[in-house]
């Protein structure tokens, strides 16, 4: 996992939801932005990964945001905050492994077949006859 965390911007605002007097004074919700065209951690392949990945994450000036008001700190959410966009980050730069089409085996075949017919047998002899 690359840290790009000398790249990322703050900005803090008042967390909403319950809390008394200290949601009202304390600006203690973290969000945080990053460029991610103008980084210098990852190459254009990297990057274009990135975009496509969390396009519903970035915003039309091109920076991935991510907001944090779990903690009742500032630091403690900006710490959450960098940990959960290294990871977010880490997470869309992984290709996943293209599928090789195969195809049942012959011996798969029939013993599915066989199965059938076992279970097709089993339901005939269930019906009453006169």
């Amino acid at each position: 996992m690359k840290d790009f965390s000398k790249e990322l911007s703050f900005k803090t605002s008042r967390s909403s939801g319950a809390g008394g007097q200290n949601v009202n004074k304390v600006e203690t919700s973290v969000t945080v932005l990053w460029p991610v065209v103008e980084s210098e951690f990852f190459n254009e392949y990297q990057k274009e990964l990135i975009q496509n990945k969390l396009k519903n994450r970035i915003n039309a000036e091109g920076y991935l945001f991510l907001t944090v008001s779990e903690s009742r700190t500032q630091l403690m959410n900006k710490s959450k905050a960098i940990e959960k966009i290294l990871e977010l980050v880490d997470k869309a730069l992984i290709v996943p492994k293209k599928r090789v089409a195969t195809k049942p085996s012959k011996g798969q075949k029939q013993k599915r077949l066989d199965t059938k017919k076992k279970i097709s047998e089993k339901k005939e002899n269930r019906k009453f006859r006169f």
